[in-house]
């Protein structure tokens, strides 16, 4: 065995003790907000650090959703042949998960020998978070073949996806679950909970979650009132808003925005109005986007379009579209041709990239008989190659769910389905209904 020089001796200690002053630096840099200053004093060194550090460097990028930084850390963690340890596996899986790249974060998770509880939630929470519901729900039922038991975080994330597919079936079973497991109240879980039995049409199940959880805040408070505003039950809406403030609650953005939409569909103005105004005048919250849009929505669904006019150009965010979005949508209902071109025409400069904005645009001229500008937005999107994607929709029926898309023919029993269809339409006939679908048949059909 050959022994080290001197020569190397003092070399490796050398190494060692730069190592140890890029550790100090680097962690003063990261808490006084200098990460971008780091990463690039690193990638530069050539050392390597301790397991901390790159746990600290990581924590920081995915704090502040600097996710190409944390690659990039990552990166030159590789080319230096650091191993990580099973903490920094964790957190590199929150990082990958965390930026939507599931695919590199799937593969990490499937080479890590020693998944946690923390491995499973984090990439149950991204499948779900990013529109994949399915996934999530199977690598939950993954996570429980495998011995280990599931926890408040898990649950919050699986009931969202059940929450997102409506099957109500599975979210019960999932809820039966965690009943078993005595998982102490929470007020996340339970507002996910809550969330899952009203969108699955149980406000029943819901409001006893809500009755029975010994811990509230603003969050379970608003689950519950957004929750009965979907149902339409706008007394509820109302009297709980009122309920929770007078137990010392206090409303933020989110409930405003259950409350207006109540307010909207039940006709009501002049309460939409007082709701609107109390807003900032009692709470200090300032309007948002989505609040003017309830706002004109309102004003639209009772016919007072030139209000609703009056009120889009003098908001203060009257550049976002979802609020011109709205009074498109206004204007295409109540048939006002030259006020739909001013919304349409604005709706349209914002965002011409987004394909849904098509199809809205596009319909809305169908809708008022414009057909040569209805006919002109679709080749516009011809042209610019922009796609829509198909509609899909999904329906849960003896614990199985079945998913279709527009022009579907791939489900096992597409011949019944398209059959009962038919029927149906005839049924409509006989009773004298005409579906609108404008002065050119089959112009809107997607």
């Amino acid at each position: 065995m050959r022994l080290p020089t001197v020569r190397h001796f003092h070399f490796s200690k050398q190494i060692h003790t730069k190592s140890q002053e890029l550790d100090s630096i680097l962690k003063g840099l990261c808490f006084s907000g200098r990460l971008t200053e780091g990463i690039n004093l690193l990638c530069s060194s050539g050392l390597q650090l301790k397991p901390q550090t790159y746990s600290l460097l990581l924590q920081e990028c995915i704090h502040r959703r600097e996710y190409k930084k944390g690659r990039r850390l990552h990166g030159n963690m590789i080319v230096l042949g650091v191993t990580p340890d099973e903490f920094l596996q964790t957190k590199l899986l929150v990082l990958y998960s965390k930026s939507g790249d599931l695919e590199t974060a799937h593969s990490m998770f499937d080479r890590n020998s020693s998944r946690n509880a923390v491995s499973w939630n984090t990439l149950i929470a991204g499948y779900v978070q990013t529109g994949k519901e399915e996934t999530g729900l199977n690598l939950y039922y993954k996570m429980r073949s495998s011995g280990l038991l599931p926890d408040q975080f898990t649950f919050a994330s699986v009931f969202r996806a059940c929450s997102s597919l409506a099957t109500l079936e599975q979210g019960k079973r999932v809820h039966g679950v965690m009943i078993k497991s005595k998982i102490t109240d929470n007020v996340v879980v339970n507002s996910a909970l809550m969330d899952m039995y009203f969108k699955c049409s149980n406000p029943y199940d819901a409001r006893k979650v809500f009755d029975k959880a010994s811990e509230r805040n603003v969050i379970t408070w608003t689950s519950l009132i957004a929750g009965y505003g979907q149902h339409g039950r706008v007394n509820e809406v109302l009297e709980l808003f009122h309920r929770m403030i007078d137990e010392g609650y206090k409303p933020n953005y989110v409930t405003f925005l259950a409350v207006l939409s109540a307010c909207s569909h039940g006709g009501l103005v002049d309460e939409g109005w007082k709701y609107f105004s109390s807003m900032t005048r009692d709470f200090g919250i300032e309007p948002r986007g989505k609040h003017y849009a309830v706002m004109v929505d309102l004003l639209g669904r009772s016919g007072r379009l030139k209000e609703a006019y009056e009120f889009v150009k003098n908001a203060p965010c009257d550049e976002h579209s979802v609020i011109w979005g709205a009074f498109l949508g206004a204007c295409r209902n109540h048939k006002d041709l030259e006020l739909a071109k001013v919304a349409a025409k604005k709706f349209f400069e914002m965002d011409p990239e987004n394909a849904g904005k098509y199809i809205v645009l596009s319909n809305a001229y169908a809708m008022l008989g414009l057909w040569k500008d209805a006919r002109e937005v679709r080749e516009g999107m011809r042209v610019s190659g922009v796609k829509k994607e198909p509609g899909c929709s999904w329906i849960e029926i003896q614990r199985e769910v079945h998913m279709f898309l527009a022009g579907d023919k791939f489900h096992r029993k597409s011949e019944q389905v398209y059959a009962t269809i038919k029927e149906l339409t005839s049924i409509l006939k006989d009773a004298d209904y005409v579906p609108d679908i404008g002065d050119e048949e089959g112009f809107m059909d997607e």
